[in-house]
This record gives C-alpha cells, sequence and structure tokens, in this order.
C-alpha cells in the first residue's frame, strides 16, 4: 500500500484546494517514463510531468550535458556578457524553427515567454509611431504616448496562456482567472474554434470557417497590436483541437490588417503534434512564438521567445526610447541552455518515434472506445496526444467538475499518472514511452471508468 500524506508541512501545493483533504504522493526517484515513491512502488508517468519530460526523466544525454556544463559556468548575467551555450542553443532552435525567426529572447517559463510577446507586440508600434513622427522632425521622448493606439490583443474563450498578470489578461476567462477579472486590460474574446463539437454543426469538409465571423469583423477595425492563440489546440481548456484552416484564415486577416501573430507554442512546440512546431503543421508563420515545456526535457526551467526579422528591426536602434528593457535574473543559464541543446538534439533523432507513438495512441484509444461504447465521447488524437470527454452528466463542466478528481484518484491506485481536465482525459506521455507502458495506462482507465457507474469512489 503507497504511503500518502493529506497535506504538506511547508510547501503550498499549486491547483489544490488547501482545505479539501488531498493525498499527496512523497516522490523518491524518476527515471524514463516511471517514478517511484517512497514504499518503492513504480508509477507511470502518463502525462510527462506537465508536458514537459518529453524523452523521459532523467535522459542520460541531458544530464551529462548539465554535469559536463557544471565544470566550467553555471550562470552569468546575460546582460553585457554572452556564453557559448546560449548562442549555440539559439542557432540550433532558430534551425528547428526552418529560420522563420531572427532572435531568440530567454526567460523561465511560458507565462514570461507569453509576457515578453505581448511586450514586443505593443512596443513594435510604438517604436513605429516614433520613426513616424521622427520623420516629422518631431520625435522625442514624449512620442512614444503617441502614434497608434494598438495596445491590445484578440484572444479566444478557451485558451489559456498562463497565470502572470499579462499572460492571464489574453487567456480566455476561466476559472483560473476570474476572481482577477477586474485587473484585465481591454481584449476582445472570440469563441475559441472547436472541431468536435462544432457549435455551427459543420464538418471539416462543409467548415467555411464560421467560428471567425465576429473575429473577422473585429479584427477589420485595425486597432489591435496582436491576435494571440495556441497553434491546433487549445491545451488546457480540454485539449480541444481545431484544423488548420483556421490557423491559415487568422493569418490572412492579421496580413490584411497589420495585425501581428503570436502564437503559444509553450505545450505543442519541441515535437508534441509531431513536427517541430505546430504552426509548421498548420502551414502558417507567426510575427512572434512563445515556447517552453520541453526545451529542457523536463530537467531545467528555460523558455524562449521567438522573434521575427519583421519585429526585431524595429529595435534595432541607439535609441534608447526604443530598445526593449526587459530581463529576468535567470535569463539564457548556461546549465538550462546545456540542457535545452541536449533535448533538441534529442528531438532530432525522435521524429519516428514520435510517429510510432501516434500511432500507438490511435491503436489503444480505438481498442478502449470499443470497450467503453458510448461513453467516451470525441476520441482524438494528434501526435503524441490521446484525448477523450467522458459521458458523466455533471452540472459543473469545466477544470473543476469533480469526474476529474474522481477519475485521478482512481487511478493512483494503479500508479498512474493523469490530470484529467474536468471530464476530458488526456494522455500526453514522454514520447519514448514503451507500449507495455502506454498499454498499462489505458488497462487502468478502462478498469476506473468502467467501474465510475457502479458508485465506486
Amino acid at each position: 500500500m503507497m504511503k500518502t500524506d493529506p497535506v504538506s508541512t511547508y510547501t503550498w501545493i499549486p491547483l489544490t484546494i488547501q482545505d479539501e483533504a488531498e493525498d499527496l504522493v512523497p516522490v523518491i526517484s524518476a527515471t524514463k517514463e516511471f517514478f517511484y515513491d517512497e514504499d518503492g512502488n513504480e508509477w507511470i508517468d502518463g502525462i510527462s510531468s506537465w508536458w514537459t519530460v518529453i524523452h523521459g526523466h532523467r535522459h542520460p544525454n541531458i544530464v551529462q550535458a548539465i554535469e559536463t556544463q557544471l565544470k566550467s559556468l553555471d550562470h552569468i548575467i546575460l546582460a553585457g556578457h554572452v556564453h557559448k551555450p546560449a548562442e549555440i542553443l539559439s542557432k540550433k532552435l532558430l534551425e528547428l524553427a526552418e529560420n522563420d525567426f531572427e532572435k531568440v529572447f530567454y526567460s523561465d517559463n511560458g507565462s514570461n515567454a507569453v509576457e515578453i510577446a505581448l511586450k514586443l507586440a505593443i512596443q513594435y508600434y510604438k517604436n513605429q509611431s516614433v520613426e513616424v513622427e521622427a520623420e516629422a522632425e518631431v520625435g522625442s521622448e514624449d512620442s512614444l504616448s503617441g502614434g497608434p493606439s494598438r495596445e491590445s490583443f484578440l484572444i479566444f474563450s478557451s485558451s489559456y496562456h498562463g497565470d502572470s498578470i499579462g499572460s492571464m489578461n489574453v487567456s480566455g476567462l476561466t476559472y483560473f482567472n476570474r476572481i482577477f477579472a477586474n485587473l484585465r486590460f481591454p481584449t476582445f474574446e472570440s469563441p475559441a474554434p472547436n472541431c468536435f463539437q462544432c457549435k455551427f454543426g459543420k464538418t471539416p469538409d462543409s467548415c467555411k470557417t464560421e467560428c471567425l465571423n465576429s473575429f473577422e469583423e473585429e479584427i477589420l477595425k485595425e486597432r489591435y497590436a496582436g491576435v494571440v492563440i495556441e497553434p491546433l489546440v487549445f491545451g488546457a481548456a480540454g485539449m480541444i483541437f481545431y484544423d488548420k484552416k483556421v490557423l491559415e484564415k487568422i493569418q490572412t486577416l492579421c496580413e490584411k490588417t497589420n495585425t501581428l501573430l503570436i502564437l503559444d507554442e509553450v505545450f505543442t512546440g519541441m515535437g508534441r503534434l509531431g513536427k517541430n512546431f505546430a504552426y509548421q503543421l498548420a502551414g502558417v508563420k507567426p510575427d512572434l512564438l512563445a515556447m517552453a515545456k520541453g526545451l529542457t526535457g523536463g530537467c531545467l526551467p528555460l523558455a524562449a521567445t521567438f522573434v521575427s526579422k519583421k519585429i526585431y528591426s524595429r529595435f534595432q536602434t541607439k535609441d534608447p526610447f526604443r530598445s526593449f528593457f526587459h530581463a529576468h535574473t535567470m535569463t539564457g543559464n548556461a546549465l538550462s541552455c546545456a540542457a535545452g541543446i541536449a533535448s533538441v538534439d534529442l528531438l532530432l533523432s525522435e521524429k519516428e518515434t514520435i510517429l510510432s507513438l501516434e500511432s500507438n495512441l490511435r491503436k489503444n484509444m480505438k481498442e478502449l472506445q470499443n470497450r467503453l461504447g458510448g461513453k467516451l465521447k470525441n476520441p482524438r488524437v494528434l501526435g503524441a496526444i490521446a484525448a477523450f470527454d467522458w459521458s458523466e452528466e455533471i452540472a459543473e463542466d469545466e477544470y473543476l467538475n469533480p469526474i476529474g478528481k474522481r477519475i485521478r484518484n482512481q487511478l493512483k491506485k494503479n500508479f498512474v499518472l493523469l490530470r484529467p481536465l474536468g471530464r476530458t482525459i488526456y494522455i500526453t506521455p514522454p514520447y519514448t514511452i514503451s507500449s507495455d507502458s502506454l498499454e498499462k495506462i489505458f488497462q487502468a482507465l478502462y478498469e476506473v471508468l468502467s467501474n465510475l457507474g457502479r458508485g465506486i469512489e
């Protein structure tokens, strides 16, 4: 029997109702797709520990890269300095993105990567206004307050971009941020596309992107700094998939209205959908892109914001009032960059592994659907993501839907880590997970879900 602690003595556990008993699993070690508790029980990490451990826990290549780097340099302030790990990783990342971008700006988590993109977008237009005024011989420090009023963003209802103030503001108004609604700066929130539950009753063949009608009407007003969206999959909202024609239409409208396209690939980047980045799968090209999660294979914090040549050129100046003054203490940390280099190299060697995993997920999903029948709704697989909705009728249909916690707690008895998003159950394992472990996850799901109707808690 596994040992659990109902609360932590000193640590505030996130995404947890503090006075509601929830047993915590004391973890001692981890390797590959497994982690081990105090009693030596072997658990399967079916979500790559919040989508980060894409190559498996403690991959020896990444561990070795960190150990080697630690022998020469741990950290140095990146302002006024540079080091090889940062330069090598930036070059590799730009190549991973097929040189669609000019520069890489480092931070340490996805929320920060998004915030940097937002600030760059707003200042891009501010700098443009300064340039225009300078040509008219009226440029000055005060002119930063003039120019086009492009300071807000077009966003989507099911999006999640992080929990810091800026990234929270461009997320849809949900359970994550509703308490802080009064802190939100102006945005225009459009209904999120959802190709498995289309509100217009369309199929991929009959779709004319009707879900973008209100969005199109608003963007044509030409007053927004950018569109912020997760490409092809809205992750935290319930693994909502949508067709690439939606992104194609958004990019066309952005180009028509001189609005920046900002993609949040914190989750979908680093191969999660089968390509290096989701935008490559969709056939679009953003102005700014945020990534994090699997960048270091889950070993160390690191995030990056990719900046296109169009954006970067607006900041190439000796004018201090047009410079981008933003930094984080650990920006470009040498150890994190070394881990990132190893992670990128592993990704390039795992293309066939991801394709094999996608095929394996499809096979297991089909078998589970056949075994559970009509209660398994909207089964969907893309790259290294598998998801479905459970048909249990419960009023609360969001993240706080109690069915998710019931399923999660039951899976603990099978030593399987999954964290359903309400009634949406998803599997996002390490790309290197064995077929045997994947089958164990789906078998555990079958046992838990088939027993739910019998009142087992």
